[in-house]
């Protein structure tokens, strides 16, 4: 039961607030969210991590004003509880809901709808310049508050050069937990793990600047003397200067569930005249005893009862097979038998299951961290070297190398593989995390072949065909259950579809994981006595024009099925191919995801929404054959 949370209308109900009233509230923000995970899976261990923080920057700073980015979005539950949202949460991620991630639709206290890593720091530097710009005599304070699984992103690194050749205010909370999804990585982990040893230095820096201010300067060369002692000071205690070489002022380490001692250095840097990043260590999963424990297993955990404070036990969402499963299964029997086979993800290695590959191939296997750039031009290099790369990635990930997609693998025409998860609709996530643009960001890249397994048959036999393909081939397949097409199996072919039922009254197209709606569509349809047939496309490029092309001749309707966005999609393919060869298209008509966003629900709930489900895409074709009726009946 809630005795304070509920009284929190906007931030400035903090502010009556005692410390021990705060540290009260958070255990009730906290135990909001166990609540919560009881009915749904959620983003949970971030977000207990940061609860402190949370009202430590709330109390420090008017954002009804100030400036708050959050990086990535998904730890903001209990920034959402504490302006103006705490009557609604009940609602998040589902339909209709709040967001799980920040959503300047719900609230003016979240600026950018953040789904995405590293670009926090870019968009607060913005930010700063904008408001100087604009409205230079309000003085407006701005924080990115980014984690550090994070920030080893590239553009990172960007935005912290340009910020600091700027040397505007601005305020960069690095939220350190030692942890991105699953370990984190690389060299910058390394490098804070270090500084997390360095307790002393954050206890006496100010003290050293302020008696060295105090020293007098006599002459330039007295001036260089005692630059060089504050660096050489600086540098014993923390091995390495990277932060303020970059131009960043750093303060830290400091607790981050200490609430009052965050409000005093949130406070100190707030008065600081340049940019500043403030070292924050906190614990994933803080507060509850099993995701204190296993932070990579609750960080986006299934629905679970608590059996008490230190056990929980999840509720069974099914034992079906998904199409990441599949995926990883056909990876590990790939790199079984070719040892030239690796695989590389970006920080993605427990939600592309791919645990198991990595235990097996430690040596295989390379988790780069959230540096999607980096990813495709390493893999780019380690195919130059005759390796045989697979990148494991989500589809809305990779749009974050497009420019290396282009440069470093399909210009250069490399043999590697990207396997994209979660293409198409992902549910609860919402809009930053659909992988719709895939099939119209790949289609116009020459030397690539793009492919969509229709089932879970479909999926390994087309990785096998793409590791023994001389070029760039991209695959992509859904959050979503595995299903399997009763029909013998046909092969895998360069540029061939394959035709599941023949119909005398139209064709459905499918590409990709829809095919076993699209069969069921037809069945409903032969009860209705219409008979549709199907084809199951495989291939967006090459597209099979000769299957096609035929049936767009040959049947009095064709509709086409993707779950991705149709302006550049297959549909789009389809039409360009009926084109080329002057055939009529007026009888096509394609499904796929129309030219807006798609808001947060189950998955079912959006495929229904956009006639994308059985009962969808059997109205389609149902309306499209009495069109053609009609049409017929007036001629």
């Amino acid at each position: 039961m809630v005795k304070i949370l509920n009284r929190i209308k906007s931030p400035r109900d903090l502010q009556s607030l005692s410390l021990e009233e705060l540290q009260e509230l958070a255990g009730e923000i906290r135990e909001t969210m166990c609540q919560l995970l009881g009915t749904r899976s959620a983003h949970f261990a971030s977000n207990l991590g940061v609860v402190e923080l949370t009202l430590a920057l709330h109390t420090v700073f008017d954002f009804s004003r100030d400036r708050l980015i959050w990086d990535t979005g998904h730890q903001v539950y209990p920034h959402k509880m504490i302006t103006g949202r705490f009557d609604r949460f009940h609602t998040i991620r589902t339909k209709g809901g709040l967001m799980g991630y920040p959503n300047p639709a719900e609230s003016p206290y979240d600026l950018f709808m953040t789904g995405h890593a590293g670009c926090s720091i870019s968009t607060a530097v913005g930010l700063k310049c904008g408001d100087d710009l604009v409205r230079p005599e309000e003085h407006r304070h701005v924080v990115a508050v980014i984690g550090d699984g994070a920030f080893p992103s590239g553009i990172v690194s960007e935005a912290m050069n340009h910020a600091g050749w700027l040397k505007k205010p601005l305020i960069v909370v690095l939220n350190d937990n030692r942890m991105s999804i699953c370990q984190r990585v690389g060299g910058i982990a390394e490098y804070l793990d270090r500084l997390r040893m360095a307790p002393l230095y954050s206890g006496i820096k100010n003290e050293i600047y302020n008696l060295l201010s105090r020293v007098p300067l006599v002459g330039t060369s007295m001036e260089r003397l005692l630059d060089q002692l504050r660096d050489a000071i600086k540098a014993g205690m923390l091995g390495g200067m990277l932060f303020e070489e970059l131009g960043f002022r750093y303060i830290g380490p400091v607790d981050g569930h200490n609430i009052a001692q965050l409000q005093k250095y949130l406070r100190m840097v707030k008065q600081f005249p340049g940019p500043v990043l403030l070292h924050v260590l906190t614990e994933k999963g803080r507060g509850f005893p099993p995701a204190e424990r296993d932070p990579r297993t609750f960080h986006a955990p299934a629905p679970f009862h608590r059996i008490n404070g230190t056990e929980v036990a999840f509720k069974s969402n099914g034992s079906s097979v998904t199409f990441t499963e599949v995926a990883r299964n056909a990876i590990l029997e790939q790199m079984r038998k070719n040892k030239r086979v690796v695989v590389i993800t970006a920080a993605m290695c427990q939600g592309n299951m791919l645990e198991p590959v990595r235990d097996e191939f430690p040596d295989r296997y390379f988790d780069v961290g959230i540096c999607e750039s980096h990813a495709v031009g390493f893999a780019a290099g380690l195919a130059k070297a005759g390796v045989r790369p697979i990148v494991d990635i989500y589809s809305t990930f990779l749009q974050r190398a497009y420019d290396q997609l282009f440069q470093e693998v399909s210009l250069q025409n490399l043999p590697v593989v990207f396997m994209m998860d979660r293409a198409g609709v992902v549910g609860a996530d919402g809009p930053t995390h659909h992988g719709v643009f895939d099939f119209a960001y790949f289609r116009p890249f020459p030397n690539v072949t793009v492919m969509a397994p229709g089932d879970a048959a479909d999926l390994p036999a087309m990785l096998e065909f793409a590791l023994a393909h001389d070029g760039p081939v991209a695959i992509r397949y859904p959050k979503a259950k595995a299903e399997k097409v009763p029909r013998p199996f046909t092969p895998v072919t360069l540029g061939k579809a394959e035709r599941i039922r023949a119909g005398s009254d139209g064709t459905i197209i499918c590409c990709g994981a829809l095919l076993p709606a699209c069969v069921a569509a037809a069945e409903q349809l032969a009860q209705e006595g219409l008979d549709f047939g199907v084809i199951n496309a495989r291939f967006v490029k090459p597209l099979d024009t000769e299957t096609i092309l035929s049936a767009i001749e040959e049947s009095p309707v064709v509709v086409t099925v993707e779950e991705g966005v149709l302006q550049g999609g297959f549909g789009s393919a389809v039409l360009e191919a009926a084109n080329d060869a002057s055939l009529n298209t007026s009888h096509i008509k394609r499904l796929g995801i129309p030219d807006r966003f798609v808001e947060h629900a189950e998955r079912g709930e959006q495929l229904a929404d956009l006639g994308l489900d059985v009962q969808g895409i059997a109205r389609a074709c149902r309306q499209a054959a009495e069109r053609r009726c009609h049409r017929r009946a007036l001629s």
